[in-house]
């Protein structure tokens, strides 16, 4: 878990109905996401250190109920201006057809969201502000990491902003110098999980005080590629996290530094778990050969109802797994990955209580593969 130091905030808006925005934003982003083909979302992730805005937002605006209410004012008005879709896809900032591609076809001022051809919404990312930062060291070896929710092969390449760049003035092309390229690294674990990622040491450059890390993925596979803005700040720090919700748990991001002698095939920590924990589901599976029924239940392992659920999943790859039918739930798909939401009816769970949905898939199908509840 990040060591969090807390930044001073004036003038914070607090959300009056902020669990009724997880109720809205789950809605919203079932729908959107039945509006792509599998081509248009087939891998996902995000940086996880040093931190990138649409990861960091994320997670301190879940707080403590896993309700959307930003402490970061920043992330406060990305939520205002883009709504709750792209928070709830942090690791969706994509463009199908990025091909690699930089200076000329993403524009300046676009460049944290890659120009803005994606599915969701992150054009407020590209904003100047206060944003969440992570404090390290210059010249320090630290780990990288980052999220791996699909997993396909490809290059991550590092840029930062070069000396004397204007913070207030949204990022461009001339503002940004490469310093580290990443081929195919090593993960410490499978594809959609909120804590598994990939790694790779990183000797920090010669900077002093506030700059922007730029990371774009650049898939092999496909034309596919994905966009993250970090905001760092060279003072000596060891990974520590301002600007955030004190207490704030960011799942893989523990602070991050290695020593130079670390062995960096292996990662330094073991994943720190599901921080939105306080719902679970479980499956049981029938299945026959070509087909299967899954029943699942969610249960609330909280002490306070959860008014709202979704459940996220994803398919092996290349598995030929469809769900062709569903009761109690409203179920779509993004590729491999599935979101499952409640019906009228079940989406409200008292404490300790739980409630149930299923679907038939056609394909082979013998165990559910692991599965993230986000709870409202």
């Amino acid at each position: 878990m990040s060591t969090t130091a807390t930044a001073v905030l004036g003038g914070r808006r607090r959300r009056i109905a902020a669990v009724m925005s997880m109720v809205l934003a789950a809605v919203a982003a079932l729908t959107i996401s039945t509006l792509f083909t599998k081509s248009d979302a087939e891998a996902h992730g995000a940086t996880v250190f040093p931190g990138s805005r649409q990861y960091l937002c994320y997670f301190d605006a879940l707080g403590g109920n896993g309700a959307l209410d930003p402490y970061n004012e920043a992330c406060q008005s990305a939520l205002d201006q883009g709504g709750a879709t792209p928070f709830y896809n942090w690791f969706g900032n994509l463009d199908s057809n990025g091909a690699g591609r930089t200076v000329g076809y993403i524009p300046d001022g676009q460049i944290c969201n890659g120009g803005g051809r994606g599915p969701y919404d992150f054009s407020a990312f590209n904003d100047p502000g206060d944003w969440p930062k992570t404090h390290v060291t210059a010249g320090a070896t630290v780990q990288w990491r980052y999220n791996n929710w699909a997993h396909h092969p490809g290059k991550f390449d590092l840029y930062i902003t070069k000396d004397g760049w204007d913070p207030n003035q949204p990022l461009a092309w001339d503002d940004l110098e490469k310093f580290q390229t990443f081929t195919n690294p090593a993960s410490n674990g499978g594809p959609g999980s909120n804590d598994h990622y990939y790694y790779a040491n990183l000797t920090l450059p010669q900077k002093s005080g506030y700059h922007m890390v730029f990371t774009h993925w650049v898939r092999s596979d496909s034309n596919e590629n994905f966009y993250a803005c970090s905001d760092v700040v060279f003072d000596g720090g060891n990974g520590q996290i301002s600007g955030v919700r004190a207490g704030t748990s960011f799942p893989g991001n523990d602070g991050g530094v290695v020593s130079p002698s670390t062995n960096p095939t292996s990662p330094t920590t073991s994943p720190t778990g599901n921080p939105t924990g306080a719902c679970t589901a479980t499956a049981a599976v029938s299945s026959w050969s070509g087909g299967a029924t899954v029943n699942i239940t969610v249960k609330n392992n909280g002490t306070t109802p959860v008014s709202n659920w979704m459940i996220h999943w994803l398919w092996p790859p290349n598995s030929g797994i469809t769900i062709r039918d569903y009761w109690s739930s409203t179920i779509t798909s993004m590729a491999d990955m599935q979101m499952a939401g409640p019906a009228a009816w079940n989406g409200t769970i008292n404490a300790n209580g739980s409630v149930n949905f299923g679907f038939n898939v056609t394909g082979n199908l013998t165990t559910m593969p692991a599965m993230e509840c986000i709870p409202g």
